[in-house]
Formats: structure tokens, sequence, C-alpha cells
């Protein structure tokens, strides 16, 4: 039996249903202060493109620099492809990441792998014999 998901005591579906006003204050307090100040220009034009992908059947893949932008309700269940700095990483939102920040999911910078030590690197590597 899989358990139903409920952000803060709400469903997913009263989740979408709900105006903004009323949803900003279920976020936690740096997602609610973002979006009391307003959306830029970038992140309005995301969301009518996420209207818009909603409309169409949500096959669509969104591609997006817009980072700073909060996952809300409506976006879940879509496509979306967030620019890392060198390629577009896509990932689908869950239910799960209502409330996080777009960034979050796309990381900038590679985990570094150590493995073996190149030549020159200690006194006993500079005289490796050549087969």
């Amino acid at each position: 039996m899989k358990k139903e998901f409920n952000y803060k005591g709400k469903t997913l579906a009263e989740l979408q249903q709900m105006p903004h006003e009323e949803l900003i204050e279920l976020l936690p307090s740096r997602a609610k202060r973002t979006l009391k100040r307003g959306l830029t220009q970038q992140q309005q034009k995301l969301l009518e493109r996420v209207a818009d992908a909603k409309k169409e059947g949500g096959k669509k893949t969104i591609r997006t620099h817009c980072r700073d932008m909060i996952i809300l309700p409506d976006m879940v269940g879509l496509n979306m492809s967030v620019y890392n700095g060198k390629e577009f990483t896509e990932f689908e939102v869950k239910t799960e990441m209502i409330g996080r920040y777009l960034s979050e999911f796309t990381l900038t910078r590679k985990p570094v792998k150590h493995n073996s030590p190149g030549v020159g690197a200690t006194r006993s590597s500079l005289f490796v014999p050549i087969k």
C-alpha cells in the first residue's frame, strides 16, 4: 500500500487549487521571503511556459536558465531541463521537490575523483622505466 503524498497536511490536488498567497504561507521561510518579494521577469516567463506545458499534457521538456525559481505544485509531473553553466541537466519534478529551488537538482561542479598519482608526483615516480 503506497502512502499518499501530503505537504504540511495538504494533498497535491489541494495545493494545486490553492491561491498563491495561501501556498506561500506553507513554504519554508527562505522560499516564502523570495516569493513575497515578487517574481522576476525570467521567473514569470518560466511560469507561463509551465502553464502552456500543462495545457499540452506535460510531454514537452521545459528548458530554462532560471535556477533561482522555487518549485511550485503546478510544476509537478513536468520534465525540466536546467542549465548548470555548461549543459542542460534534465529531471522530472516530483511531489517531494515542492518548496525547493531548481538549482538544487542540477549540480554546477563535478565531484572530485582522485586516482593514482601522476608522473613526477613523488621522487620515486621520476624514474619509472619505459617499456
